[in-house]
């Protein structure tokens, strides 16, 4: 709910990242949880839900999709040669591998496609945001999270504001892309200086719990009475991460997680 008494009028910048603001509330998030939401508040009558994790790493979504829905059927997808997906954590699990754009799935196969911090490392991101929208049914969703402000690392090839990445989703076909943010700018930097010392673990609860420039902001901003949108979109300026949902648009006839 609105924290003002009087609507936000958005103007420049504020103004091309409105349409991609939520408004119920400006809490941090981060992927899993945008992607477990969907799964719990979507209406699901089929008797299996697809979902492919794209660049799942060791795997461990498997775990956390499975005990959210015992109906889920997993599949996990990453580049022959990650260095994530080369230890033993995907080792017993459906995993498959692809070059970076050809997904090996059929068209409008996937009920929910899931993707954390996995777009900063992607070499075309163009061409395999059109694959995604391929393989998932009308209906469908894509829900991850990817990196605005953060330090180049595992290989990192871009960081996208929030309001490009929409830009991204829409010409690759999506519809009603919402962006939220995720942990602060600040700390992500933060965290990599004390990697050098050993001491990065210090800043993992941040990931998930609101870290310290999003608690000012946050506190600040209610202060102020800003409305959630308003928010949002000052937490998302200074963001490390940001979390994005986007749909395929529905068939007629029906779609799934819609």
């Amino acid at each position: 709910m609105s924290a003002s008494s009087s609507p936000w009028l958005p103007s420049g910048d504020g103004a091309l990242l409105s349409p991609y603001l939520p408004g119920d509330v400006s809490w941090q998030s981060y992927g899993l949880q945008e992607a477990l939401h969907l799964l719990k508040t979507c209406p699901q009558p089929q008797d299996c839900i697809k979902v492919l994790d794209v660049g799942c790493g060791g795997g461990g979504s498997f775990y956390e999709f499975t005990d959210c829905d015992r109906r889920i059927s997993w599949a996990g997808l990453d580049l022959l040669d990650s260095p994530e997906a080369t230890g033993t954590g995907v080792r017993g699990l459906n995993f498959r591998t692809f070059d970076g754009v050809h997904i090996p799935c059929g068209e409008n196969e996937i009920d929910l496609l899931y993707s954390r911090q996995v777009f900063e490392h992607v070499r075309h991101p163009h061409e395999l945001l059109r694959e995604m929208h391929r393989v998932l049914k009308p209906g469908g969703h894509l829900a991850g999270s990817t990196s605005h402000l953060e330090p180049f690392h595992s290989r990192s090839f871009w960081n996208y504001t929030p309001y490009g990445f929409c830009v991204l989703l829409h010409d690759a076909g999506f519809d009603s892309a919402v962006v939220r943010p995720g942990i602060d700018g600040l700390t992500l930097m933060a965290r990599r200086a004390l990697s050098y010392v050993h001491l990065s673990r210090l800043c993992d609860p941040f990931f998930k719990s609101e870290s310290p420039l999003n608690l000012l902001l946050e506190a600040v901003t209610r202060t102020a009475r800003m409305p959630a949108p308003r928010r949002n979109a000052l937490k998302l300026l200074f963001s490390g991460h940001f979390t994005f949902v986007a749909a395929k648009r529905e068939a007629p006839c029906g779609g799934n997680l819609s």
